[in-house]
């Protein structure tokens, strides 16, 4: 297995304009992030994919490898498949969340580790620990699984309606937005047209299980705080 590694960063977001290239003590969010994910041991390449001429100097700068890609795709999934063109002999590529500078190179390779089982085309990590506040958050995924850990359905919404049970337990995971794909499956994934299951809940991953291409869900207990709004720093910074 020979894995490519793409953290996709982009300027202009709509949140946290600029949110890549933050100071975080001393160095930018985009170098935690690369400096972060170099820890995995499974990983062979690792790349910045960006759009923004910016960040492409900022990675340039500490040593870091770096691609410019298109500026018209929707998602870090797109923006992944176009990198892999760059490198054709791997065959497998991890999304990794340019947001996450306290990223842990144990969870991406936990994540890799599935591509041991040669039947998996698709992973993603998620956490058992799903609490009632979680539960009414539509910004919080609410996996459920399989008897083999693929995924059923990903909601925003705490699906199955427990109204009609009799008890008020049940196994939820909370999605963890790390994905890895096998090489011949991103680029099939890339050229599949949405469905409207995506479009009702904006996430990505219904296209794939719409198209029936099967994600397995690896649990994890390490989770990493992500920088999604500027007040998001006040929960990051005491750790670096």
């Amino acid at each position: 297995m020979k894995v490519l590694g793409v953290i996709p960063a982009r300027y202009g977001s709509s949140r946290f304009p600029g949110k890549p290239l933050i100071d975080l003590k001393g160095k930018s969010m985009i170098q935690r992030v690369y400096e972060g994910a170099q820890k995995a041991t499974l990983l062979h390449t690792l790349v910045v994919a960006t759009d923004d001429q910016r960040i492409f100097d900022e990675v340039r700068r500490f040593g870091g490898e770096v691609v410019m890609t298109s500026t018209t795709h929707q998602s870090g999934t797109d923006r992944c498949a176009e990198v892999l063109r760059h490198f054709p002999d791997h065959d497998t590529v991890i999304n990794i969340q340019g947001d996450e500078p306290l990223v842990s190179g144990l969870q991406l390779d936990e994540l890799l580790g599935a591509f041991h089982d040669p039947a998996v085309q698709i992973a993603t990590l998620v956490h058992a620990e799903v609490s009632a506040e979680d539960l009414q958050n539509v910004n919080r995924i609410k996996v459920i699984e399989d008897l083999q850990h693929n995924a059923i359905y990903f909601s925003r919404s705490a699906l199955p309606n427990m109204h009609y049970a009799k008890n008020s337990v049940f196994p939820w995971l909370r999605h963890i937005g790390l994905y890895a794909y096998k090489s011949e499956v991103l680029q099939h994934i890339a050229g599949l047209a949405p469905c409207a299951l995506e479009q009702a809940e904006s996430l990505e991953q219904l296209r794939w299980l719409y198209y029936g291409l099967p994600i397995r869900l690896v649990r994890t207990d390490i989770e990493t705080p992500n920088i999604d709004v500027p007040a998001d720093l006040e929960k990051v910074l005491p750790f670096l």
